[in-house]
């Protein structure tokens, strides 16, 4: 199935629905949040605001609490009063919670260990449209502390995750979402994170702040120079057999295909 979402996701809480236009308006998709953003006392109000709201289905996720959180079954209550269709799941471990949103098409998000062993058969499920990460809840589930080194890049683990999540969603034919850049003004590294994200495959990133959508925007669009190439390289592969050498690279099939991506993102674009 393809991923016909933009590349800028941005989370909203579902108990501020004050919100909800703005965050939809700015962003390619709007997650509205059940999950982490909301307070447990406030977990009843953001459901009722959910069920009130009237956001495009086709560019909303609705973010879900854990399967065994205890408000799963809430939310999916209120979920099936709404339009909605597409659900990002929390804390996804297992193919067997997946099949407990039949009838949805659910973007598991896997972010503790458990769900990182198994993201394997979680991205194969035909239900799922795409697979994201979410790197502190991971080190929290591992007894960590924080996923980024002083730095700001990933550690070991973290990073053993994100390339763990990309490489089952390819295999499965499925998108996959880079996790959260939490350090909001650094927009810099954000943008750096970003580019990598998407040199990389990965199909988009999700943000928690407004300010962070234009930066992973441009960074998921390809330059002019980088479409120009694109276009000279596969115009001179017409006129060639097999390998060949192209202002001073060797040519061959896995270069045409990162070629031929980049002028796919600058269509979407």
């Amino acid at each position: 199935m393809k991923f016909d979402l933009g590349p800028a996701l941005l989370f909203c809480p579902a108990d501020r629905p004050d919100r909800f236009a703005k965050a939809a308006e700015r962003s390619d998709a709007v997650i509205l949040d059940l999950e982490d953003a909301v307070a447990p006392r406030d977990k009843a109000a953001a459901r009722e605001a959910l069920v009130a709201s009237n956001l495009d289905p086709v560019s909303t996720i609705v973010r879900v609490n854990a399967v065994h959180s205890g408000g799963f079954a809430d939310d999916l209550a209120a979920l099936a009063r709404t339009d909605y269709r597409r659900v990002m799941l929390a804390k996804t471990e297992s193919v067997e919670q997946v099949s407990l949103l039949d009838g949805w098409d659910v973007i598991a998000l896997c972010e503790t260990a458990t769900g990182i062993i198994q993201v394997a058969s979680i991205a194969a499920e035909p239900s799922v449209i795409a697979v994201m990460w979410g790197a502190e809840d991971l080190v929290a589930s591992l007894g960590g502390t924080s996923s980024r080194q002083q730095d700001g890049r990933y550690r070991t683990v973290a990073s053993h995750a994100r390339s763990s999540v990309l490489i089952a969603a390819g295999a499965a034919g499925k998108a996959a979402i880079d996790s959260v850049y939490i350090n909001i003004p650094d927009l810099d590294g954000l943008a750096l994170e970003a580019q990598d994200a998407r040199a990389s495959g990965f199909a988009a990133t999700a943000c928690i702040h407004p300010s962070q959508v234009a930066v992973i925007r441009g960074a998921y669009r390809p330059t002019p120079e980088e479409i120009a190439f694109a276009i000279a390289l596969l115009a001179a592969a017409d006129e060639e057999r097999g390998v060949f050498r192209f202002e001073g690279r060797m040519v061959d099939e896995p270069v045409l295909r990162h070629a031929q991506s980049v002028l796919r993102r600058a269509e979407y674009h």
